[in-house]
């Protein structure tokens, strides 16, 4: 029998202790809008690749937008008014069991765009390999010149120029359409050449999100991957190497998580910022099936390759910039009629959630730019030089129906601020295997929500009454100081809570 599926035995003096501080109660994925969102032939390639897989659609989807947006990067941003421009990049995290189909599916894209990759990256060896020829000569000739330099000094004649071929030029550059585990100093390194911007691709988000949700996280790495959401101007500093500036720092991330990750991510972290920026894909899973549909390659290579042909345009000084593709009349009334909708949605949020749901016109203006792209790169119609009323209804549709409906199923679990502390209390019980503790060392542990007396009193009160803990009293033979305030934990706590 499943581990998982076996009851809990009953312990001795103490009931069952209440699910809502253990688990969440899930609500139900739904359904991906795919023939409402994309033209006929994306959707018909997203539900064959999803079949080649024996992967849910979803994940499919989530990657083609993070692929297609990180494709278009810094070439197109939208504005759905004048002071308000927007890049493409969007981040998915894939969220299922290691059984779900999350990386196959997400091979389904990923796989393509290493084709389209291929032969630039043959380019830039061959390039490379004709430059590493020239930096032999180069340092032979600079040798030399050193040489006749210090001859010169020595003698008190003028000192030789420099040779020409003692200059190789700048290495040249590899183009990365995927990174992925680049340290913020390669990402930099490669966007200082790369000015479009890239994609980061993992596996497993779990140990990213770890770092990149701590406010204590060393260095600049938050800062960093924030402003690589919004596209913001930033420069990496480092001890010992000089500063890199990326005027327009744009990354797309896309990866996968297991649920018990990401729940104990929640519980842990108090994040209303980089975490909210994720759109969480979360479909129900699927019964086992044999692949048996093949996906058009040659479709979907073809489009990422025309969207990786627009190019940046230069502004008056020459340097490269966004160009600019604004809303029309039509589609800003529908984006402000959208935004009062948002304020709705965020007078019934709180926490993650609410920070989430802040973003979704930003995210509604995003997807519309890479929606009415797709069409241009997959549904054979001309570059589009407006965001229409068409393409943004389509992208709030997905927001409205899906993506907010995602967001609650991942991301909000209905629980009150004191709740939210339990919830992490009990989880660093399970996590430090406690059998009995003390308000002081709970204290010291300075868990979030739990620093101060006030805020764990209540929070132990919850506790107890959900049958987690139970208070000891103190030994009235104990002499000394003020007794501390002891408490037992229930053994089933300690046990594997079937989901």
């Amino acid at each position: 029998m499943n581990a998982q599926l076996q009851p809990i035995p009953f312990e001795p003096d103490w009931p069952k202790p209440h699910s809502r501080f253990i688990r969440n109660e899930l609500p139900p994925a739904p359904v991906l809008p795919l023939d409402d969102v994309l033209g006929p032939v994306l959707a018909r390639w997203v539900k064959d690749a999803a079949r080649s897989k024996a992967a849910p659609a979803d994940y499919v989807f989530a990657g083609l937008l993070s692929v297609a947006g990180a494709l278009i990067g810094n070439a197109r941003w939208a504005a759905p008014n004048e002071s308000w421009k927007v890049p493409p990049i969007i981040w998915c995290i894939c969220i299922g069991r290691p059984s779900a189909g999350k990386s196959p599916a997400l091979d389904a894209v990923l796989e393509p765009l290493r084709r389209v990759e291929a032969p630039i990256r043959q380019a830039a060896e061959a390039e490379r390999a004709e430059w590493a020829e020239r930096a032999e000569v180069a340092k032979i000739a600079e040798t030399d010149w050193r040489e006749r330099v210090r001859d010169a000094i020595k003698k008190g004649i003028q000192t030789p120029s420099k040779p020409e071929m003692a200059d190789p030029g700048e290495q040249p550059h590899m183009t990365r359409l995927v990174v992925n585990d680049g340290t913020i100093e390669k990402l930099a390194h490669i966007l200082s050449r790369q000015p479009r911007g890239t994609l980061q691709m993992r596996d497993e988000l779990a140990g990213w999100l770890q770092g990149m949700t701590r406010y204590s996280s060393g260095g600049n790495d938050r800062p960093f991957w924030l402003e690589a959401w919004g596209g913001g101007g930033f420069t990496v500093e480092r001890m010992s190497r000089d500063p890199v500036t990326i005027e327009r720092l744009s990354i797309g991330v896309l990866g996968g998580i297991q649920p018990d990750k990401l729940k104990s991510l929640l519980i842990k972290v108090d994040d209303d910022g980089l975490l909210a920026r994720l759109l969480p894909i979360w479909p129900d899973p699927m019964p086992v099936m044999r692949a048996d549909r093949f996906a058009d390659s040659a479709m979907i290579e073809a489009a990422f390759a025309r969207l990786l042909s627009l190019q940046m345009v230069t502004n008056e000084a020459g340097r490269e910039r966004p160009w600019i593709v604004p809303f029309t009349g039509e589609a800003a009334d529908m984006m402000h009629d959208f935004r009062v909708a948002v304020a709705d949605w965020e007078r019934d949020a709180e926490g993650l959630l609410l920070s989430f749901v802040g973003k979704m016109a930003g995210y509604a203006a995003r997807i519309a730019l890479v929606l009415a792209f797709l069409d241009m790169a997959a549904e054979g119609q001309a570059e589009p030089r407006e965001i229409t009323a068409g393409h943004f209804a389509r992208a709030a549709h997905l927001v409205e129906a899906y993506l907010l409906p995602m967001a609650r199923r991942a991301y909000a679990d209905g629980l009150t601020p004191q709740e939210r502390a339990a919830r992490r209390l009990v989880q660093h019980i399970r996590d430090h295997r406690l059998t009995t503790f003390t308000a002081r060392e709970v204290l010291r542990c300075e868990l979030a929500g739990l620093t101060t007396s006030a805020e764990l009193t209540p929070v132990l009160s919850l506790l107890e009454d959900a049958e987690c803990i139970r208070f000891v009293p103190p030994d009235d033979s104990a002499k000394g100081g003020r007794p501390e305030r002891r408490y037992t934990v229930n053994p089933q706590l300690l046990r594997e809570v079937p989901r």
